[in-house]
């Protein structure tokens, strides 16, 4: 999509263009909205190690239920993939 010079100011905002928190927020909103258990875990641990380490466990051996894995929704591991990739830039 191309826009105008003077329609600039008034277009929406592309998501890598917005803050940090803005971007993390909306990742979180999508994890929180299929897996509220595993969203309240990555705030519990944000800003530490282990969160990292939670997150790279999640995306490479996906949501367990009981002891059969269902694996995640598209949405959602695009998410577990965008946080990891944020909780490196904090």
């Amino acid at each position: 999509m191309s826009w105008e010079e003077e329609d600039l100011p008034t277009r929406p905002m592309p998501l890598h263009e917005r803050p940090l928190q803005a971007r993390i927020d909306n990742e979180m909103a999508i994890i929180a909205e299929h897996h509220i258990r595993i969203a309240l875990s990555i705030e519990k641990f944000w800003g530490h190690k282990d969160c990292t380490e939670y997150l790279q466990s999640l995306i490479l051996s996906g949501y367990k239920e009981g002891e059969k894995r269902v694996g995640f929704k598209s949405e959602v591991l695009s998410a577990l993939i965008n946080l990891a990739a944020l909780h490196r830039l904090e």
